[in-house]
């Protein structure tokens, strides 16, 4: 399989599905813009022009809103915002129209609207533009939220998620748009729901989710050079959530760590050990760790952001502790995110 970035993983599903279903359109603001949101729908208005990739105004409530009538009237729309932030103005179509709809009508029809949102972290944007969502979206039923942390699945949760009659939200942290991987040519649909074990190892287990599957990934490499085997799960998908993975790795394992880019009370965090204890409460030798920013909102500053937001560091010393190991040292690791700019 050919190596792409995430972007252009992004770009390709797009294309591809839009090339198959002429149903879906792409809108958003800077969707026609030489930057194409990091490169993600240059290609898309290139090949279709503004009849289906349109540029939109700071509407995001009234635009979500024709978004969702024209899912139910059988259009696909991507929409597409430029910092998940601004998606909070878009919440009573997404909650209370998109997610609904189908219990609402009995099942009669349903809105499969796509609504991909940016996160904003990266270079000191401070409380208003630096926010993961996931946990705000997935706590409501009748949504999919996924937070794609490779290429390949920010490819095929993209290609599933304009294939389902769920509407769905995904969650894109920029940090992650120059990766490389290994990427199908071909629009292979990833299922939501199932999750991918990113590390194996035997004594304790990570479940990451977008950013942070790297950070735990870095970790469990630092702490394999102390015989310390860390099995790394990237849960791909916040609902449904694959509960049936999770605890399968904890039931080997017997220890967890919950690392996740948004705080953990009411969060991804707290929903995961929620389920561990529920169902393999037996199998935890030790009480569940999780990683996540301060309970307080995102500091305006680079050097503070980068305080503020977990990392490899901060995982490894969770899992030491796990283990009642907090003697043994931890060798300093740049964040993912260190040194990233961007053009937004």
């Amino acid at each position: 399989m050919p190596k792409i970035t995430y972007c252009q993983a992004i770009s390709e599903a797009t294309v591809q599905c839009m090339a198959a279903d002429p149903d879906i359109i792409l809108a958003g603001q800077g969707v026609d813009d030489h930057k194409g949101i990091y490169g993600t729908t240059t290609d898309a208005f290139q090949k279709f022009g503004p009849s289906r990739v349109m540029d939109i105004p700071n509407g995001e409530n009234a635009f979500a809103g024709i978004a969702v009538g024209a899912a139910s009237m059988g259009i696909r729309p991507i929409v597409v915002h430029t910092r998940d932030d601004f998606m909070f103005l878009a919440m009573d179509a997404i909650f209370n129209l998109a997610a609904k709809w189908r219990y609402m009508y009995g099942n009669q029809g349903s809105a499969p609207i796509v609504m991909r949102g940016l996160v904003g972290r990266g270079w000191g944007q401070g409380a208003t533009h630096s926010q993961s969502l996931q946990s705000l979206f997935g706590h409501f039923p009748g949504l999919y939220v996924a937070t794609p942390a490779s290429p390949a699945d920010a490819k095929g949760l993209l290609v599933s998620a304009l294939q389902a009659e769920t509407p769905v939200v995904l969650l894109e942290n920029r940090g992650l748009y120059g990766i490389e991987g290994e990427v199908p040519e071909q629009p292979v649909a990833v299922p939501f729901g199932a999750g991918r074990i990113a590390r194996t190892g035997g004594d304790i287990t990570v479940v990451a989710a977008s950013l942070m599957v790297h950070e735990a990934e870095r970790a469990a490499d630092a702490l394999r050079e102390q015989d310390i085997g860390v099995e790394v799960i990237d849960v791909r998908s916040i609902r449904p959530l694959d509960d049936a993975l999770i605890c399968t790795s904890v039931a080997k394992t017997g220890r967890l760590v919950v690392a996740d880019t948004s705080w953990a009370r009411y969060g991804l965090a707290a929903e995961v050990a929620a389920v561990v204890a529920e169902n393999v409460y037996d199998s935890l030798r030790a009480p569940v760790r999780r990683v996540t920013p301060p309970d307080c909102p995102a500091p305006v500053s680079w050097p503070l952001e980068e305080a503020f937001n977990p990392n490899a560091e901060a995982v490894a010393h969770a899992c030491l502790e796990t283990l009642h190991s907090g003697q043994r040292s931890v060798p300093r690791m740049r964040n993912v995110m260190s040194g990233f700019t961007g053009p937004y």
